[in-house]
């Protein structure tokens, strides 16, 4: 059926490589051929007054203007697609046989007419002129501006690579020149585009007039043809899809390679870090030099749009039609926007005229859908995410994975107007990474306000956090934000130990967990009581108000799943109560696991926090889990990541950014030998009133263990877990003291 819709289209349909002047009628064909003979005589001379004229006019330069006229005349009847499609070859023909005839006129013939009017004839002389400097410097402008005029990108790239092969030293200025050639080749073809747009329409006006047809009929014959050239004819799958990825490494190849990502830090000389003065305090911050800078990496528009045809392509062959409309490059992945095409319906009676009274109908979105495998055979890639509708767009987005892939770092999304925006609020801004399209995701830690992170090994979560942390050091003083860490593991987070911004040192002991949750529990209590004094409803509102004003305080936990096996029902309750309670006291939870389970991330745990970020995972149930919705399963690791969050009903597709060890080192480093005034603790041990209380507090418990061993002397330990809402631990306690007591029978 797309062979035959395909075949019909052609024919209805005119071909563009009859050209402009195959509309001409016939007749006109002859007065061409007289008007280029006559020319030719006229210069050639059948008299000896022509003869002469013609060589005072352009001297030897008439072999090479003539000859690309009679070339130029001839394609235009005979060939006129050539003459679209190597318009560069014929502009740089036209420049060159101008050059040549300006270089002759240079130079004269010792006798005869070439004597006084030079090699290059009287019209060489005008067009170059004298003195010899000046005819210098007219021949040097074409010859300058005419090859990035011609090719931008390939001249671009040619001086950055020659620059860049000079040095390390000499790369800002590589930078700046490969960008100057660019923007001068686009703004000259720009000029010369409008320009022959011009000419195009007054070249389509005298065609028309001259054929008799009326003007916008014509307009819009011409619109149709030229718009469906490229999609009438058949594109053959396989080699279309092998000339993209061809395409693109040879793209890739041609860019030079950005030895920062192999080697984040030279051992040449860095930059001088210069402290920053935070917003009212009397700390500094570290410069933002201590970052890598970012490197500008552009995915070439040619083979994007050649995959944009075989996607078509390849779902018309299965009935689907789809146009694409849009095309988002990303760092690492390339969103198709597809929009449904139209289908026509068939009467009862499957006759044509029946076809033709009932009207076409939209292509269905689960028509695209359940082609999803056939189209990840013709893409040759098992990285396929189709996401339908996309956010705020009326299209249906395909995701594929970029050919060249480019990594994203943390000084790129610090210096986004999304991160500056937070900052100057005075939020907490967290540097995400950046979307499908190339746009920075920032984020407000203080209105998310917790933020859980999951992933399999290997997927980007760990790097995630250390962006977080240095999001959070590089605008952020310790008199204005407070930082407790987990780290089970032992290697994440200790490197961050002995900054002025830690509560504590960095926990590595689950058993010590649970006391420092208390600790920030009963300040978080503290805080309510404060504000409730001050006549306040959150810590913004307090800080305006209050001479000492309280800083934020983040919870960092790198694996989750630990603290839940050794912790059990106590962990939970007292996170659950900091999700709950936390966001109007300024107390903020980033939590992150790498089993995204149901007894790890539990449903109260998780109704707290609508903040997520999830990377890749192993299985669509740890998709379900993480985001209640499949799809972290097909991504592609190291980074790449689905963001939900209050903005999006629907999951976001980023690309973390990436912060380099010796970056960490750097920020660090400057803290740690910051000397700033003195900070208000935090208490992390237990005051004598609160044993007191849990004493009472277990004799109340223990009490009422007793009233429930009288009614029931076989009673377990595990009933009791559950009777009480205490651990294993506390549960097998108070059954021995029961034992004692002889209330129970033991097993």
């Amino acid at each position: 059926m797309a062979r035959q819709a395909t075949r019909s289209k052609n024919k209805a349909t005119p071909s563009i490589k009859t050209g402009l002047l195959s509309r001409v009628p016939a007749a006109l064909d002859g007065l061409v051929i007289v008007a280029l003979l006559l020319g030719l005589g006229y210069f050639f001379g059948f008299t000896p007054a022509a003869r002469s004229y013609a060589v005072e006019s352009l001297g030897f330069g008439l072999i090479p203007v003539s000859l690309w006229l009679i070339a130029v005349v001839v394609c235009l009847r005979y060939r006129p697609r050539t003459v679209l499609v190597h318009w560069r070859v014929w502009v740089g023909a036209a420049a060159l046989a101008a050059i040549s005839v300006g270089v002759l006129s240079l130079f004269h013939a010792r006798e005869g007419t070439l004597f006084y009017a030079s090699l290059g004839g009287e019209w060489g002389k005008v067009v170059v002129g004298q003195p010899l400097a000046v005819a210098v410097v007219k021949l040097g402008i074409p010859i300058i501006l005419l090859p990035p005029l011609l090719y931008p990108r390939i001249i671009g790239s040619a001086y950055l690579s020659f620059l860049i092969h000079l040095g390390t030293g000499l790369r800002s200025t590589a930078e700046y020149t490969h960008k100057g050639v660019s923007y001068t080749g686009s703004f000259l073809w720009s000029s010369l585009r409008y320009t022959g747009r011009g000419c195009a329409h007054a070249w389509r006006l005298a065609t028309v007039l001259a054929s008799g047809m009326p003007w916008r009929k014509s307009v819009n014959r011409s619109a149709n043809a030229a718009g469906k050239e490229d999609r009438s004819a058949p594109i053959d799958p396989d080699k279309a899809v092998s000339a993209f990825w061809a395409q693109a490494e040879a793209e890739v190849e041609t860019v030079p390679a950005d030895t920062s990502e192999d080697e984040p830090v030279e051992e040449a000389e860095k930059p001088e870090i210069r402290p920053v003065k935070a917003a009212k305090s009397k700390w500094a911050l570290p410069s933002i030099d201590c970052l890598s800078p970012p490197v500008v990496h552009d995915q070439a528009k040619g083979p994007l749009e050649q995959m944009a045809r075989h996607v078509e392509a390849s779902l018309a062959e299965h009935g689907v039609f789809v146009e694409v409309k849009d095309i988002k490059s990303g760092p690492r992945v390339v969103q198709f926007g597809l929009v449904p095409g139209w289908v026509g319906r068939r009467g009862e009676s499957g006759k044509e005229e029946a076809a033709k009274s009932r009207p076409d109908n939209r292509v269905k979105v689960q028509s695209i859908l359940s082609r999803e495998k056939d189209l990840a055979l013709a893409l040759k890639t098992p990285y396929l995410r189709i996401e339908a509708p996309v956010p705020g767009e009326a299209l249906v987005g395909l995701e594929v994975p970029a050919p060249s892939q480019s990594k994203v770092h943390l000084r790129e999304v610090i210096e986004s107007p999304a991160f500056t925006k937070i900052t100057d609020k005075g939020g907490l801004p967290v540097a995400v990474g950046q979307d499908t399209g190339g746009v920075s995701v920032a984020m407000d830690l203080a209105a998310l306000p917790h933020l859980l992170i999951a992933g399999a090994t290997g997927s980007g979560k760990s790097v995630c956090i250390n962006s977080i942390v240095a999001s959070l050091l590089l605008t952020k003083p310790p008199d204005q934000l407070r930082m407790l860490m987990v780290d089970p593991k032992r290697v994440e987070l200790t490197p961050f130990n002995k900054i002025p911004h830690l509560m504590a040192p960095v926990i590595v002991d689950v058993d010590e967990v649970n006391p420092a949750l208390r600790a920030v529990l009963r300040e978080m209590y503290r805080r309510y009581k404060q504000m409730e004094e001050a006549g306040t409803r959150n810590i913004a509102g307090y800080n305006d108000k209050a001479a000492e004003p309280m800083p934020y305080l983040v919870v960092i936990v790198d694996e989750l799943a630990d603290l839940m096996i050794a912790g059990g029902f106590d962990v939970e309750q007292s996170l659950v109560r900091l999700a709950q309670l936390g966001r109007a006291a300024g107390i903020h939870l980033v939590l992150a696991t790498q089993r995204p389970s149901v007894q790890v991330v539990t449903g109260l745990l998780k109704a707290n926090i609508p903040a997520r970020v999830a990377f890749a995972v192993a299985s669509q149930v740890d998709s379900r889990v993480i985001l209640d919705m499949v799809g972290a399963e097909k991504l592609l690791g190291k980074g790449d990541g689905l963001l939900l969050n209050s903005d999006s009903p629907k999951p976001r597709r980023v690309q973390g950014t990436l912060v380099y060890d010796d970056e960490i080192d750097e920020m660090v480093k400057f803290w740690r030998e910051q000397e700033g005034p003195p900070l208000p603790e935090i208490p992390m041990e237990e005051a004598q009133e609160d044993e007191d209380d849990d004493e009472d507090l277990d004799e109340r418990m223990l009490e009422q263990a007793r009233e429930v061993a009288l009614r029931n002397p076989h009673v377990s330990s595990s009933y009791m877990s559950r009777r009480f809402k205490v651990g294993e631990q506390r549960a097998a306690q108070i059954m021995e003291a029961l034992e004692e007591e002889g209330l129970v029978i033991p097993r």
